[in-house]
């Protein structure tokens, strides 16, 4: 009992010495952070330090920010240091529990380069691993509105709904902010997170967008239907608006936002965007894929392999079905002249490998509704068998969805008669 006693005491007297800001890490507050977007990208490098095994740590119930970690502020300490030792500026930090890694942002000094200060930073064996900040950005070229969706005409969205509409399969976005108050959306997003510090969260153009093709409202008598209408939506922010014409995101945001759909269950995830391949960024990946999560990347048709994320073993390749280069491994879906919403309660036509992937993570939705213990190898098979030329006509070697959710269900939907039935897949 006497030592019981003493273990007490010796720990209120370690609380009762914490400083405010470590007393507000531990309720929960998220770290002092600059901008996602804040100083200057292109001279920014993420520093990874070890973070100790979660059965060790008192924040092993992590829900995405910095909890109960006392050891938190010993390996802040340790990147303050680094930042001296090398001249560089500390700008912003986040957990990263799915990969066992604290991630630093640090700003390298004008007159250095940040490919060489990186390779200096790789020999110190305090240091995970040391990487380049990278950029990202979006593939766009540029009820009342079902009849225009190609996906109504050529996957026969009406039919297929008959048979699953991805009731609660959870969906994450990632990409800029979601317009949760639009009428087609309205009540479809589940879970909302942002990821650029510095910046609240703000509905934008381009993730709008993509959550209407997936999921928007159907039957309220407004706009368009989303290919899985009942999934659960997670309209992560990683990405944000410079200007109406372009969107940008970073290894960073995405990371933060690729750890939080792992730590929250996302049994989708859909990456709309394109950039150069990213260490950090393809740990995530991996980790998603080991716990069964579905990936799915625009592919950009200008790159032979599709970029990346698109071109990384494992992830789902899409683009869009009227592409006049399609990338090898590609799934096509419908991406042009596509009817969504968009933010202020309107709706518009958009073009690109973006919404071609979005189509594609509704019907993995889909999918998953029927068949919720499918792998994304499984469901990877699935799709390319039916990556064939539309059964109404529609642009050549499209995926033919009706046809995989007919396989799926095991029923006839709008390809075949009762007598013959496809066999259920799975």
């Amino acid at each position: 009992m006497k030592f019981w006693r003493l273990l007490v005491l010796a720990l209120c007297l370690a609380i009762s010495s914490f400083p405010a800001d470590a007393i507000m890490a531990q309720t929960g507050d998220a770290p002092s952070q600059a901008g996602g977007n804040a100083g200057t990208p292109d001279r920014q490098l993420l520093v990874m330090l070890h973070m100790p095994p979660s059965h060790f740590r008192p924040d092993s119930s992590y829900s995405g920010r910095y909890a109960d970690d006392f050891g938190h502020r010993a390996r802040r300490r340790i990147a303050e240091d680094i930042a001296r030792r090398y001249n560089l500026q500390l700008m912003s930090d986040w957990p990263m529990p799915t990969l066992g890694v604290d991630c630093y942002v640090m700003e390298v000094a004008s007159t250095e380069s940040p490919a060489r200060v990186a390779d200096i930073l790789s020999h110190d064996s305090r240091i995970e691993w040391v990487q380049t900040m990278n950029a990202y950005h979006p593939l766009e070229n540029s009820d009342a509105l079902y009849a225009l969706q190609p996906s109504a005409k050529y996957w026969h969205l009406s039919e297929i709904h008959q048979a699953a509409t991805g009731r609660n399969v959870r969906v994450a976005i990632i990409d800029s902010g979601v317009d949760d108050s639009h009428p087609d959306l309205t009540g479809q997003v589940k879970l909302k997170e942002n990821f650029i510090d510095g910046n609240p969260y703000v509905a934008e153009s381009h993730g709008t967008a993509v959550a209407g093709i997936i999921g928007a409202i159907a039957g309220n008598g407004a706009g368009i239907v989303g290919v899985a209408p009942q999934a659960h939506l997670m309209a992560l922010r990683a990405c944000w608006e410079v200007s109406p014409q372009l969107t940008q995101c970073n290894s960073f945001t995405l990371g933060k936002a690729l750890n939080f759909a792992i730590l929250h269950k996302a049994q989708v995830i859909n990456l709309s965007l394109t950039g150069p391949p990213d260490r950090l960024l393809q740990r995530l990946l991996d980790a998603a894929l080991a716990q069964g999560i579905t990936i799915v990347g625009a592919a950009d048709p200008l790159n032979a392999d599709g970029g990346f994320p698109a071109s990384y073993p494992g992830v789902l390749a899409v683009t869009d079905a009227e592409s006049k280069h399609v990338p090898k491994n590609t799934l096509t879906a419908p991406g042009h002249d596509i009817p969504t919403t968009v933010p202020g309660g309107r709706w518009r036509l958009v073009n690109g490998a973006s919404f071609a992937c979005a189509h594609v993570s509704g019907v993995v939705a889909l999918m998953l509704e029927l068949h919720p213990s499918s792998v994304p190898e499984q469901i990877r098979r699935d799709l390319a068998a039916n990556a064939m030329a539309s059964t109404d006509g529609g642009p050549a070697e499209m995926m033919d969805a009706c046809a995989i959710i007919e396989k799926s269900a095991g029923r006839c939907l709008c390809s075949c008669t009762a007598a013959h039935a496809p066999k259920a897949i799975h």
